[in-house]
């Protein structure tokens, strides 16, 4: 069946229904303007019924024309995916969630008449709180950047940088929010350990993560003058934060977006 669509959804996994959905919340489209793409017989019926009116498909079907697309499948898949998808897509524009495939591989495999644009996103982007980057393929002009950067700021914030700079993007942000998980998941620990029920430390422990990120991004002031903030002299937190400089924790990240960064590097080629 011959078709025009505003957008081309190839994955519908969870980081394809976020932004699905945060486009549709922000009525950017319509699901009338709207092709998913996913193989998966059990996930198709989940999109249909989470989305009426969706029209989800198996594959592409000849005849498919999209003014752009969202490549959102797993790395080893995409070649497959791009392939497949440029003929509907002769003249527009892709931008691509997949993690370490390059710019020059998505050209490739898209042909010369679909400007790319690569993207990093991170998994908060499922609750509308995501951090993304942006790099521009060498054919891709201002307007496909701005485009890309809807797409994605629908479910969060978007920077724009050089596809060099995608590694560190990916160590940091896109690694991040393990990090972070990791951080609540020892302070549960912790809270546990000096005697308090576990419900309650897990209540605790992530009310503190969310408030001082609020408080972070609210009160734009340096996260330096936040931490002296709480910090009296010879107090609790003052204690508290000797033993993570001790630890090393700060050199413990620091360490770890390095080592998430050159890991981005090898796997990318």
């Amino acid at each position: 069946m011959d078709a025009q669509v505003k957008l081309l959804v190839v994955g519908g996994g969870k980081m394809g229904e976020a932004l699905l959905h945060g486009l549709v919340a922000a009525s950017w489209c319509r699901l009338d303007e709207v092709v998913v793409v996913e193989p998966v017989a059990l996930r198709q019926s989940e999109l249909a019924h989470r989305f009426k009116g969706l029209r989800v498909e198996g594959e592409i079907t000849p005849g498919l024309r999209a003014e752009g697309a969202i490549i959102a499948v797993k790395p080893q898949h995409v070649e497959g995916a791009c392939r497949a998808a440029a003929p509907a897509l002769a003249g527009g524009r892709a931008l691509s969630i997949a993690a370490g495939v390059t710019i020059a591989n998505l050209e490739r495999w898209l042909g010369p008449d679909v400007r790319v644009v690569r993207a990093m996103p991170n998994t908060p982007a499922l609750v509308g709180a995501g951090a993304a980057a942006i790099a521009p393929g060498t054919t891709a002009r201002p307007d496909d950047l701005g485009w890309a950067s809807e797409l994605l700021s629908a479910v969060g914030i978007v920077r724009t940088v050089g596809e060099a700079a995608l590694d560190a993007v990916t160590g940091l942000s896109g690694s991040g929010p393990a990090y972070v998980f990791l951080v609540a998941e020892a302070l549960v620990e912790a809270g546990v350990l000096v005697g308090l029920p576990r419900d309650t430390a897990s209540a605790l422990a992530i009310q503190t993560l969310l408030g001082a990120a609020r408080l972070l991004s609210e009160s734009g002031d340096d996260p330096g003058v936040l931490r002296a903030n709480v910090t009296s002299p010879g107090g609790t937190t003052a204690a508290g934060l000797r033993v993570l400089e001790q630890r090393g924790v700060r050199a413990a990240f620091l360490d770890a977006v390095v080592a998430a960064t050159e890991r981005s590097r090898e796997l990318g080629g």
